[in-house]
């Protein structure tokens, strides 16, 4: 099963939407926020090979009753996915070896996780293959994953990137129902789109006779609310776009990985990823980490970690489908995968004395429990 998320970054400058449609008067003429201003585009999930059928049960019934994993729907699409997915941003093809992705992949399957989430610019493809061979050494079978890949930043020729005829399609929706037609992917879905794009997305796909997206993918965590519980229930409950998160523990804050600082031998000290630096080490950040030493109460009352419970906070939000993990070794993976059992201990009251500690809470929404 593959999903396609396309993503836009409001600080590109957007192309000339008037003069396509000036040539093309047939085509729609979308607005600039939902044609053409997009960075890591489109989670157009590649096709990762053919694999040869197992004939064993399938994942959730030979694993969700031992480790409690939760299946929700993708937005209201029937597809069904892991609440808990597993990401290969900075560490597969880049901060860890094949071998521990190997072993963080088996980790993720044998705990129910079926949600792989990747890009073509993540470690200039490399994380593409390396997945894609893990899958096809394990023998799993293809029909029981779903993988989840962006495209936009693919090579470094002009022809290698975008959304143009050559390296994809030209219109998003209109290329997106393609490769669904085509076979290439199952479903479609928007990274960091605002509100406002994904019904634009959304009402040209009815207004042509297409297909529209099934979520957004978009950062989420305790400091970072006002997305995902103030703009896109909305969307959920009018049109059926889910939510899939990145980020649960922000970017490194909350585990605690970054505490003083992104050190210069690790990956994030590469310019590339100058943004998660930044983030980390900012004046806001360091707010963030004193902050956190404030909900030690909370952790000790759940006997559980910090991480834990940021990810089990993520979790409670009824619209989220699935929350994306990052992991560097088998340890932290593993402890990220018991939130779920936290998750059933997180009652309204705990929720409520969260907010009151943090006081970043979304003004006139509500709590929200799956």
């Amino acid at each position: 099963m593959q999903v396609s998320i396309a993503c836009t970054d409001h600080n590109l400058k957007a192309r000339n939407n008037d003069e396509r449609h000036k040539q093309n008067p047939s085509s729609p003429k979308l607005g600039n926020g939902a044609r053409a201003k997009f960075r890591t585009v489109a989670i157009i999930a590649r096709s990762l090979g053919h694999f040869i059928p197992q004939h064993h049960i399938s994942l959730k019934e030979s694993t969700a009753k031992q480790t409690g994993m939760k299946y929700r729907n993708l937005g209201k699409s029937g597809l069904r996915v892991s609440c808990l997915g597993l990401g290969t941003w900075v560490t597969f093809g880049g901060q860890i070896s094949d071998e521990v992705a190997e072993q963080l992949m088996t980790i993720a399957y044998e705990h129910g996780i079926n949600l792989f989430d990747t890009a073509e610019v993540y470690a200039a493809g490399k994380a593409e293959v390396i997945l894609g061979n893990i899958i096809k050494k394990k023998g799993w079978r293809r029909s029981s994953l779903v993988i989840t890949t962006k495209l936009y930043w693919g090579g470094k020729a002009e022809t290698e990137r975008g959304l143009s005829r050559k390296h994809i399609i030209e219109e998003i929706v209109r290329a997106m129902t393609y490769v669904i037609n085509q076979g290439m992917t199952m479903y479609w879905g928007t990274s960091r789109w605002s509100a406002m794009e994904i019904m634009e997305a959304y009402s040209v796909a009815r207004q042509f006779n297409l297909i529209p997206p099934v979520c957004e993918q978009a950062e989420y965590h305790i400091f970072q609310r006002e997305k995902i519980e103030v703009q896109l229930p909305e969307l959920y409950h009018k049109i059926g776009v889910g939510a899939m998160t990145w980020s649960p523990l922000a970017c490194g804050i909350i585990s605690g990985k970054y505490d003083i600082g992104v050190p210069e031998s690790s990956r994030a000290s590469l310019k590339c990823y100058q943004w998660l630096k930044d983030k980390i080490i900012s004046e806001e950040g360091r707010r963030q980490q004193a902050k956190l030493k404030d909900l030690t109460p909370i952790v000790e009352r759940l006997s559980c970690t910090l991480p834990q419970l940021a990810i089990a906070w993520c979790l409670r939000n009824e619209g989220v489908s699935s929350v994306l993990l990052g992991a560097s070794n088998t340890e932290q993976l593993t402890e990220n995968l018991g939130a779920i059992q936290v998750l059933s201990k997180l009652t309204s009251q705990i929720v409520n004395e969260i907010d009151s500690i943090l006081g970043n809470k979304p003004l006139g929404k509500k709590d929200y429990r799956s």
